[in-house]
């Protein structure tokens, strides 16, 4: 029986080169939502995958129903592509993302979907306490990541990687995506609502059983350079020519009074000082304090330009093939209870057709 009190859902989970996860992936997703008693889908969506991933999910779909939905993006565009490609095709008031890894459980979504409607927020993100993976590629890392997020963007959560979340539809679709910026979309979200109103909870994590990672050390520089993108964006978006003036006010500061300290040793103390390094110093600082003002004032007019032009969204990504099983909008909906008969074998894969119960 359809709960009307419970809002519809949308599951967003990329992959990427993950077949061996597939048939697992889905048939968790299914377990896990049994008892979730509103409408709900499941997106998935593949990112250029070579290995025989899209057929797979394709196989899956045919098994399940038209409820699961398979997004085929041109070519390997990167996750944060991918998921904000899941997010812009789902229909549901509230969409959970996870990875396709089977790092994240399933499991966990219909208990995070009470916390987020009891606790009022529009925001719940999970967090790997008890996490699964190496500790030096992977957990020492991430915890350094994790603090300076924090202090540099305001928003203090302990596990800013865990792509498990669960969103209110009509606050996440107010943010876009770009780059590899799925890491700090909590901060994006605080820059159209309150703090107050993103929350965290503790989630299961599990050690990756198939497949590879596709994350190394590397991810931390990217890390680093996309967290300077951050801080400017969420503070300097309306107003470039501030943190460019900054910049170009105290460089020019710098190179005046050095210039100023220098014109005293010249003319009151006669003093050669053409062949001084403190000279050539301050002679750039001026120069690049003009060139730092300069860029302020261009950047100005670019965003205003920006802002007061028409909003037309462009997407960093082309799909490929939406999936879109059914004309029927009611029929690509999971139904409450809908489950797989047969149990399911050693590698997760339904042994029978899913059908509706309950």
């Amino acid at each position: 029986m359809i709960d009307c009190s419970k809002p519809s859902l949308s599951i967003v989970i990329p992959m990427y080169n993950e077949i061996d996860n597939v048939g697992p992936m889905v048939a968790r997703v299914h377990e896990a939502l049994t008892s979730y008693q509103g409408h709900w889908e499941l997106l998935v969506v593949d990112d250029g995958s070579t290995d025989g991933t899209p057929q797979a999910l394709h196989r899956e779909s045919d098994l399940y129903g038209p409820h699961v939905r398979v997004v085929e993006l041109r070519r390997n565009f990167g996750q944060t592509a991918a998921m904000q490609a899941g997010i812009d095709e789902a229909r549901g008031e509230l969409i959970a993302t996870l990875d396709g890894d089977l790092q994240n459980d399933p499991a966990d979504i219909p208990r995070m979907i009470d916390h987020l409607i009891e606790k009022d927020l529009d925001l719940l993100t999970g967090w790997r306490k008890n996490r699964k993976d190496d500790l030096v590629m992977r957990k020492i890392p991430s915890r350094i990541a994790n603090r300076l997020i924090g202090k540099i963007t305001g928003v203090r959560i302990n596990d800013y990687g865990c792509s498990l979340k669960v969103y209110r539809a009509a606050i996440i679709k107010q943010v876009r995506l770009y780059g590899e910026m799925h890491r700090f979309i909590p901060a994006w979200v605080a820059a159209v609502v309150p703090p107050s109103r993103i929350g965290e909870i503790v989630v299961t994590h599990h050690a990756r059983t198939a497949g590879t990672s596709k994350y190394g050390i590397s991810r931390t520089f990217r890390v680093i350079l996309d967290l300077l993108s951050v801080y400017f964006f969420m503070r300097y978006r309306a107003r470039p020519g501030h943190f460019f003036g900054m910049i170009g006010l105290s460089m020019g500061s710098i190179g005046t009074l050095l210039l100023m300290y220098l014109a005293v040793i010249k003319f009151a103390l006669g003093e050669d000082i053409g062949g001084r390094p403190l000279f050539l110093i301050a002679v750039v600082c001026v120069i690049a304090a003009l060139q730092f003002l300069t860029t302020g004032v261009m950047s100005e007019l670019i965003s205003r330009t920006y802002f007061e032009s028409s909003q037309r969204q462009q997407h960093q990504y082309v799909i490929y093939n939406r999936g879109d099983a059914s004309d029927d909008q009611e029929a690509c909906w999971a139904a409450p209870g809908q489950v797989i008969v047969e149990a399911a074998d050693s590698t997760g894969k339904a042994t029978d057709d899913a059908s509706s119960q309950g």
